[in-house]
């Protein structure tokens, strides 16, 4: 009997993994960035279910009226917006503080992204993935020829 998993137990196990990621990553941004608080442990499980039900809903919409200040900025203007949803978060969940505003807010959301990317990279979930790629030299026959021709494209490759 060939037992294949639901699309409804793929989509809680999804969920799952991504609340489980993101409340990582928060306490993570709360231990490593000062000025950033919380109150008791629901707190900090609020902050995050309220942090990732805005990314999923709330930040697809701000992408799109953003799109060329994300094209200007070659993307960078996506940390502005991580921030300012981290600080309307703050906003919400009222024992989830940020204080110094949004630089504090802007460090806050950057160890998140790094922090999430990781952890996805090592779980394997996610949309993002960082994949070290080396490849072979090139054998040439003209090679002693061309002793001092040296072509960097060997080196390793970072695909994100």
């Amino acid at each position: 009997m060939n037992k294949t998993a639901s699309p409804h137990n793929n989509s809680v196990r999804d969920f799952l993994h991504q609340f489980l990621v993101g409340t990582f990553a928060v306490l993570i941004a709360v231990n490593v960035v000062p000025g950033i608080t919380y109150g008791t442990t629901m707190d900090l499980l609020l902050a995050s279910l309220v942090l990732g039900a805005l990314n999923a809903f709330l930040r697809p919409f701000l992408l799109l009226g953003c799109l060329p200040l994300l094209i200007l900025t070659l993307g960078l203007f996506l940390m502005v917006i991580n921030a300012m949803l981290l600080l309307f978060t703050a906003k919400l969940v009222e024992g989830f503080n940020i204080e110094g505003g949004f630089w504090t807010a802007f460090w806050g959301a950057l160890v998140i992204s790094i922090v999430t990317l990781i952890a996805n990279s090592l779980t394997g979930n996610g949309d993002s993935k960082v994949h070290f790629q080396r490849t072979q030299p090139k054998q040439n026959s003209q090679q002693s020829e061309k002793k001092y021709d040296h072509d960097d494209d060997d080196g390793p490759v970072i695909d994100i």
